[in-house]
């Protein structure tokens, strides 16, 4: 017998979609029935983005947002609801990194990954937390009260790398932060969980590991590979379905074995 997690009726916002994992993600949704709201800084790669999703059949829409930027969050999130209607879904995929010892980081480095990474996902997700609880208390239209939010962490966030020291710490935060919203957001039907992805071959790095550095990385790996964005399809999908509901402030880790 088939089992099958279906979104259909369900709005979902993805932040960072203009590439990378935010662009699988917000594919995957798509093809589970949700429909899916784009958000990120680079809207001409949004745009093209809806088209493709669209072109298969699906329900997709477009919004400006600099996660870096608090009124750009909230303006973003508005606009997404007038268009579209309350947001049931948030992957909080936005994130940035630089590559140096931690005696080499300036200040300028160390904002530029939190301000992204940390502070810009507090902020989204509070400001999608908002509505969904103003939802559960009655005080906003809605037909779906409770909601789902699934920040996208690191694998960094739980085991230390060498080089990009403040990109753990910052994901480490986002790990804390997931618990703390699963808690204090939970009884109000908002499950909040976190994705730590190990290291997936996208766009910004698929030439890295064709280098003698990426080789030597790989054959570090427990199955001596990196992961394509299609692996976390699943754990998303069922992070966001209905059936999730008593998975909550879990942090999964999908790194193929590299943080055991």
């Amino acid at each position: 017998m088939a089992y099958s997690l279906d979104l259909s009726g369900r709005v979902a916002l993805i932040t960072g979609a203009s590439g990378g994992l935010g662009e699988q993600f917000a594919k995957t949704l798509s093809r589970a029935g949700a429909a899916v709201v784009l958000a990120g800084r680079r809207t001409d790669r949004l745009m093209t983005l809806r088209a493709h999703i669209e072109a298969g059949g699906g329900d997709a829409h477009v919004v400006a947002m600099d996660v870096t930027d608090h009124a750009s969050i909230k303006a973003g999130v508005a606009h997404a609801e007038t268009e579209v209607g309350a947001i049931d879904i948030l992957i909080n995929n936005s994130g940035v990194s630089t590559t140096q010892r931690l005696q080499d980081v300036t200040e300028e480095d160390y904002d530029y990954i939190f301000n992204t990474n940390t502070r810009g996902a507090f902020f989204v997700a509070q400001e999608v937390g908002r509505r969904m609880l103003a939802r559960a208390k009655g005080a906003a239209p809605g037909t779906y009260v409770g909601g789902r939010i699934v920040n996208i962490a690191s694998m960094a966030g739980l085991k230390v790398l060498p080089q990009i020291g403040v990109y753990c710490m910052s994901k480490a935060a986002v790990v804390q932060m997931t618990k703390a919203m699963a808690v204090e957001w939970g009884r109000f039907g908002i499950n909040v969980n976190a994705i730590c992805p190990g290291y997936i071959d996208t766009e910004i790095n698929h030439h890295h590991w064709q280098t003698e550095q990426g080789q030597k990385l790989v054959n570090m790996l427990p199955r001596k590979r990196v992961g394509q964005p299609a692996d976390l399809d699943a754990v998303l999908v069922m992070l966001c379905s209905n059936e999730s509901h008593f998975i909550n402030g879990a942090v999964i880790a999908a790194d193929d074995g590299f943080g055991a």
